[in-house]
């Protein structure tokens, strides 16, 4: 076996779940597909094990059991014992289990298992883990250290994940990942053809498959013919509501000149038809949400997504059938449509990078007004980011202007957050139980001693956000938030950059001049400090 060297990000992931599971006993990592989450949890594991744990590998589907025993095995040289239909980890000299929910949950097998015969639990695909059987397992061993592993692409999936785990050990990015190189840069192009959602019913929390089957089907032949002129040479995956679409489609696209195939739970020739196509046999391949997980084509350079979804963590599974590096292969095609919907919760190529709402809608915004045209994402993203500022700036000034008549002696914490240029502060969402409840009244007085008026703050995690904020900028000798309302009053700009001292002189200065405006010769909103 030869030694598994981890990436960065993998090496500082694997040692940030040991530090959180010295303060909790469950916490969260977050890895993009393709960033090799199943390495890290291995690692974790070969650790665990050295410790003396029995460590117990929790997934949904026998694919992912399969796959974790072989990347744990090739990893660390570590055996795992299975638990699932006729075979068991009892009576096995092995340290390491990979284990079906579906047979583990059944409450006869679990009853031959002390509640502390495993130290670790570790579950794949951790977004399925709040359902009944997953939970079923986890109240069962109500001492083990847990660690779930998932691609939520953003914090906002995880609120309800946040009902079960205490902390987020660890969140590598999907933006990060492509700037290092690490995972494919992605284009998308929304394609200006307006299917109609409107009347497709909710289930469960997201659209109804059969439903989302009934309106597209319309449309089938309008889709194949716009795919003709931008996924011509391409290797695409086309992801559809249900088989038999899946399997209209397949049909309409080979009409149209396209080498496409078929795959779902039925095919009997599965195998052979991924291998068929990872060989280049085929050039589309379509599927009802069938290769969302535990399937990997590197080589795979367009995704078709049919299936339009309000859950980001399944359009994230999606596109991530493509975000894997190729040889050759310089970026990810991201074909979207127009769908018209009455809810705006609908999943676009902006869900996948975007960790603000605000910059989100912006952003889908202006993908649809280049209809027609590839472009990056990260691009666009930087392009909506700008856009929100200026935005948010502009209302600042208006709000400044009712404030300079109010006179309020605390800040708003908006004019900080733009002032020092803080986008995880403007953006911050809760996502765990403590950080969404009320700001504490601790927190409160805290805020009011440092400048900040704490009314406009509506929970306990942005306060303690912001406070770790003012705390370090204190120690860094940054202007203090009082410094910064008194002098953007005068027509200063980011004042928040600026050091306590460079304040300090600036506010003498205008003290001494008699508070009539700006010392003679400075132009506020040209004056940098030294």
């Amino acid at each position: 076996m030869t030694a598994t060297i981890l990436r960065p990000y993998q090496e500082e992931a694997r040692k940030a779940v040991f530090e959180e599971w010295e303060q909790v006993n469950r916490t969260l990592l977050v890895l993009p597909t393709g960033c090799g989450k199943t390495i890290v949890f291995a690692k974790v594991t070969e650790d665990c094990v050295r410790r003396g744990k029995r460590v117990l590998i929790l997934a949904h589907r026998g694919e992912l059991l399969e796959q974790a025993a072989d990347k744990i095995t090739k990893t660390t040289g570590l055996q795992c014992a299975m638990e699932k239909a006729e075979a068991s980890c009892l009576g096995s000299w092995y340290r390491v289990t990979v284990g079906s929910v579906q047979s583990l949950q059944r409450e006869k097998r679990l009853e031959r298992f002390p509640e502390d015969y495993f130290g670790t639990i570790i579950i794949d695909e951790a977004h399925h883990s709040l359902s009944d059987g997953y939970q079923r397992i986890l109240k069962h061993f109500p001492n083990a250290k847990v660690l779930g592993v998932t691609a939520t692409p953003d914090r906002g999936d995880m609120r309800n994940l946040g009902e079960y785990f205490e902390s987020l050990a660890y969140e590598y990015t999907l933006p990060k990942a492509i700037r290092e190189g690490y995972l494919s840069p992605i284009q998308a192009l929304t394609i200006p053809l307006k299917l109609d959602l409107s009347g497709v019913g909710i289930q469960a929390g997201d659209f109804k498959a059969g439903e989302i089957g009934t309106a597209l089907d319309p449309y089938l032949h309008q889709i194949a013919k716009e795919m003709e002129q931008y996924c011509r040479r391409r290797k695409t995956v086309v992801f559809l509501p249900l088989v038999k679409t899946s399997q209209k489609f397949c049909d309409i696209l080979n009409e149209g000149g396209f080498r496409a195939a078929e795959v779902n739970g039925e095919s009997a020739d599965r195998a052979q038809i991924l291998s068929e196509f990872e060989a280049g046999r085929y050039d589309v391949l379509c599927n009802s949400m069938l290769l969302t997980e535990g399937w990997d084509c590197p080589s795979v350079d367009c995704i078709v997504v049919l299936r339009p979804t309000k859950v980001r963590s399944l359009y994230c599974q999606m596109v991530g059938r493509g975000t894997r590096l190729f040889p050759g292969k310089n970026h990810l095609l991201l074909l979207d449509f127009l769908w018209h919907t009455e809810r705006h919760e609908l999943c676009h190529p902006a869900s996948l990078i975007c960790e603000n709402d605000e910059v989100a809608k912006q952003m889908t915004e202006d993908l649809k007004e280049a209809a027609g045209a590839a472009v990056d994402l990260e691009e666009a993203e930087k392009k909506a980011s700008e856009e929100v500022v200026a935005q948010r700036e502009e209302a600042l000034a208006k709000k400044l202007l009712e404030m300079k008549k109010r006179k309020k002696q605390l800040v708003d914490p908006l004019q900080f957050e733009m002032s020092i240029q803080a986008e995880d502060l403007s953006g911050y969402r809760p996502a765990f139980g403590w950080e969404m409840a009320p700001p504490s009244q601790k927190q409160k007085k805290e805020l009011e001693q440092r400048g900040i008026l704490p009314d406009e703050i509506e929970n306990a995690g942005k306060a303690s956000l912001l406070l770790e904020r003012l705390r370090k900028r204190q120690a860094e000798g940054l202007a203090t938030p009082k410094q910064i309302r008194r002098l953007e009053m005068y027509g200063f700009q980011h004042v928040g950059t600026w050091s306590f001292d460079a304040a300090t002189n600036m506010i003498d200065r205008i003290a001494a001049a008699g508070w009539r405006g700006a010392p003679r010769g400075v132009n506020p909103q040209e004056y940098r400090p030294e």
